[in-house]
């Protein structure tokens, strides 16, 4: 006799491919993040456009990103990330193709070429603030206590791979076939991802098919709180904002935001412009940061699991949090005044590694202080990250035009230092104040 999958007593391993479906997701996102920061190139002599107003274009996506990061994630709470992750995927891949044309539209005619340009990237930053909430949201469905700082590593790891593969693959198309087609081919394969994401994913491990009970026990555990488990339809905001480590949360990740959106929107022109590099050697060398992003943060998803397991959720988070920031606050600073153009590179890209090894502890938190409500906490403290990354875009080019690009890379070091000391303060094992 056969087994089905729910009979069978050896568990499925559905988890790990819903795993991987996120990380299409997530590669896709950054795709469509990072584009334009290699298209601008071409863009801004053809269009007419400044570095203040390129800043400005850039910094309209993370606003639009940062304002809808709160509602994305309690759709997801409230409707599960099937449907949310699927529509949000087809949406913002719609406004990446439209971007091509954004200086043609008839908007133009109302408020000009980077008018209609920060319209389409406010559009699409709306549409991908559903995204890493619900991949915290679908973690905290699909995997263990164990296993989430590991399966957020990986998942946020797109991100590197990601904007790895954007600099040299948009420069060639670029060079090759024009900026525009760039933004054509990135919407195209959003829209291939949503489709698969849709037929694949279901929101809970016991709505799968493929999901027999060994792996559905192995997901849920046998101590689960019965505040994990009941109906998030109506957010307790009153215990999520009277509890310290949700606002010591927010303004750390704002500090990783402030320094991740200068690596995602200037540093490909750091290279070309202040380093010197060529348009597609420097697109080739604007990938470092992003592999080193790839490994490190899976890296410290796994090593933050692996001290909650040894010592307890507090320690485990906070140490592996605060150690990463801090590192990454010492390489950007000996990145951005060494002179050896290589060694720069180096340094600074060891500077994004350090800063994302500590993904996994931020989102891990967020479940740790209530599961329930996974994807409405990590929206809030995901909010801070593109509030401060909103800042970055626009404040970074004028500090390195007054002042230099050493001071303009410091201030960001400054800002992983002060998010290295909020990890002192951050209880995540507390769970919510009055929950």
């Amino acid at each position: 006799m056969t087994l089905t999958p729910s009979q069978s007593t050896q568990p499925t391993g559905v988890r790990w491919r819903i795993l991987f479906l996120l990380l299409l997701i997530s590669i896709v996102t950054y795709i469509d993040r990072v584009n334009i920061s290699v298209t601008a190139r071409h863009m801004m002599p053809a269009l007419g456009l400044t570095d203040i107003q390129m800043g400005w274009i850039f910094s309209a996506f993370v606003l639009g990103y940062a304002l809808f990061q709160v509602p994305g994630g309690w759709m997801g709470d409230r409707w599960g990330p099937r449907r949310v992750l699927t529509f949000a995927v087809i949406w913002w891949s719609i406004f990446t193709a439209l971007t091509a044309i954004a200086p043609t539209l008839p908007l133009v005619n109302l408020i000009g070429i980077m008018g209609s340009l920060v319209v389409v990237r406010f559009l699409i930053g709306i549409g991908e603030a559903a995204a890493l909430p619900n991949f915290n949201r679908s973690i905290a469905n699909w995997h263990p206590p164990q296993e989430r700082g590991l399966g957020i590593g990986i998942t946020i790891g797109g991100i590197g791979i990601g904007s790895a593969l954007t600099p040299p693959v948009t420069a060639w198309i670029m060079v090759n076939y024009g900026w525009q087609t760039a933004f054509y081919a990135a919407g195209l394969l959003g829209l291939i991802i949503a489709l698969l994401w849709y037929w694949y994913a279901t929101d809970l491990p016991r709505q799968h098919p493929h999901v027999n009970d060994a792996e559905a026990d192995i997901i849920e555990g046998k101590n689960q709180r019965k505040k994990d488990i009941k109906n998030s339809e109506h957010v307790p905001w009153k215990a999520i904002l009277t509890t310290p480590t949700v606002w010591w949360l927010i303004l750390s990740y704002t500090c990783l935001g402030y320094v991740a959106y200068i690596y995602m929107s200037w540093f490909y022109l750091y290279l070309v412009n202040v380093r010197g590099f060529a348009i597609l050697q420097g697109a080739f060398f604007a990938s470092a940061p992003f592999i080193a992003m790839t490994i490190f943060c899976p890296l410290g998803g796994w090593v933050t699991d692996r001290l909650v397991e040894k010592y307890e959720i507090n320690w485990g988070r906070a140490s592996v949090g605060g150690t990463g920031m801090i590192l990454a606050a010492l390489c950007i600073i000996i990145g951005a005044n060494v002179e050896a153009p290589y060694v720069a590179i180096g340094f600074l890209s060891l500077g994004a590694g350090w800063l994302y090894f500590t993904v996994g502890p931020f989102w891990s938190s967020t479940t740790d202080l209530s599961k329930a409500y996974a994807g409405t906490l990590s929206g809030l403290m995901n909010t801070g990250a593109n509030l401060g990354g909103t800042l970055s875009p626009i404040l970074t080019p004028w500090i390195a035009d007054s002042y230099g690009w050493p001071v303009a890379l410091g201030l960001a070091a400054a800002m992983a230092c002060i998010g290295s000391l909020c990890w002192l303060f951050i209880k995540p094992g507390l769970g919510l104040k009055h929950e």
